[in-house]
C-alpha cells in the first residue's frame, strides 16, 4: 500500500520525468517539422515518430493532472472527472504501445529482405499504408478504454486514509474479464510483435556479419554500418518496453486482484517508459543526437562554471563501423 508521503514522492518524480520527456519529444518534433519543411513530406519511420512524441507529451500532461488530483482531492469530490483522466491514461498509453510495435515492424520490413508469400505481401500493405494504420491505432486506442469507465470505481463520501479516488477495481466478472482483455490488448499483443520483429532484425544482422566474414572484401561494411544504429534502436526500444511490460502487468495485478492503491505506481512507470523510449529515439538517429549534443554543449558555453558538464562531440561510429568489417 501507498502513504501519502510515496504518492507525494512519485508525483515529484513523475513532475521530473515529465519535463524530460516534453524535451525530448518537443525536439524531435521540431526536427522532423524541419525535414518536413524541407522535403514537404515525412517519411513514415518520422510519421510514426511524430505521432508517439504527441503520444507521449499527452500522457505525461495526462498523468500529471491525474496525480496532481489525487494528492489535493481527499474527500473525492471529483472522483469522475479522475476517472475520465484515468480512460484518457489508458487510452494514450494504448497508442504509444502499438505505435511503437508498428515502428518495430516498420524498421524490421524494411531491414529484413523475406521470400514472397501471403504473410510478407500483408507486410508491405500495411508498410504502405502507414498513415491509414496509425489512424485506426489511435481510434482503436480511444475505443478500447471506453468501458474502462464501468470498472473505475468512484467514491461518493470519504475515501479511506490511503485509497484512490479513481481506481480500477472491478466488482464482477464482466469487470474483471475486461481488465485481463485490455492487458492482452494493451501490453501482450504490441509486445509479441516486437519480439517477433527484433528476432527477425536479429538474425538478419547475424547473417550479414557472417556473410561479410565469408566475403574477403567486405565491401558491405559501410552498408551495415549506416544500418546499425537503427537496429540498436529498434532492439533496445523491445528490451525497454519488454523490461516495463513486466512491472506494468505486476503494478496492474495489484490494483486489480489484491485491490491496493497502487495506481500512482503504474502511472509512475508509464512515465519512466515514457522517458526512456523518447531518449532512444533521439539516440537512434546520429544526425539528431549530434545536433542535440553540439546545441546542447553550446547552451553550457553560456555558462563557463558548467563546462564540466559537457560532453565530448566527437562520435567513433565510422571506425565503428569498419570493425564490423573485419
Amino acid at each position: 500500500m501507498l502513504s501519502s508521503v510515496d504518492k507525494l514522492a512519485a508525483w515529484l518524480l513523475t513532475g521530473f520525468l515529465a519535463i524530460l520527456t516534453i524535451f525530448f519529444n518537443m525536439y524531435l518534433l521540431l526536427v522532423t517539422h524541419r525535414s518536413y519543411r524541407k522535403k514537404h513530406k515525412l517519411n513514415p519511420a518520422d510519421f510514426i515518430i511524430t505521432a508517439i512524441a504527441l503520444a507521449s507529451i499527452s500522457q505525461q500532461v495526462l498523468t500529471y493532472l491525474w496525480q496532481t488530483m489525487d494528492i489535493i482531492d481527499t474527500v473525492c469530490r471529483i472522483s469522475l472527472t479522475e476517472a475520465i483522466l484515468l480512460v484518457l491514461i489508458f487510452s494514450v498509453k494504448l497508442i504509444i504501445f502499438w505505435s511503437t510495435a508498428f515502428l518495430t515492424f516498420y524498421y524490421g520490413t524494411k531491414l529484413v529482405m523475406e521470400p514472397v508469400h501471403c504473410y510478407t505481401r500483408i507486410q508491405e500493405a500495411i508498410v504502405k499504408h502507414v498513415h491509414t494504420a496509425l489512424a485506426v491505432i489511435v481510434v482503436s486506442g480511444f475505443a478500447n478504454c471506453v468501458p474502462l469507465l464501468s470498472v473505475l470505481t468512484h467514491y461518493n463520501g470519504t475515501r479511506n486514509e490511503i485509497g484512490d479516488c479513481g481506481s480500477i477495481m472491478p466488482t464482477d466478472t464482466a469487470g474483471l474479464a475486461y481488465v485481463f482483455y485490455y492487458v492482452i490488448i494493451s501490453d501482450i499483443i504490441p509486445g509479441i510483435i516486437m519480439v517477433k520483429c527484433s528476432i527477425s532484425i536479429s538474425y538478419h544482422l547475424a547473417k550479414h556479419l557472417m556473410d561479410m566474414k565469408a566475403s574477403s572484401n567486405g565491401a558491405h561494411g559501410p552498408k551495415l554500418g549506416t544500418q546499425m544504429r537503427v537496429i540498436k534502436m529498434t532492439l533496445s526500444l523491445v528490451i525497454v518496453y519488454i523490461c516495463f511490460v513486466i512491472v506494468d502487468i505486476y503494478t496492474q495485478m495489484t490494483v486489480v486482484l489484491l485491490r491496493q492503491n497502487t495506481l500512482a505506481l503504474t502511472i509512475l512507470f508509464a512515465s519512466i517508459y515514457t522517458t526512456v523510449s523518447a531518449f532512444v529515439l533521439v539516440y537512434g538517429k546520429k544526425s539528431y543526437w549530434k545536433e542535440l549534443i553540439a546545441t546542447y554543449n553550446l547552451f553550457l558555453d553560456e555558462y563557463p562554471c558548467l563546462s564540466i558538464m559537457k560532453v565530448d562531440e566527437v562520435v567513433h561510429d565510422h571506425d565503428h563501423e569498419h570493425s564490423h568489417g573485419h
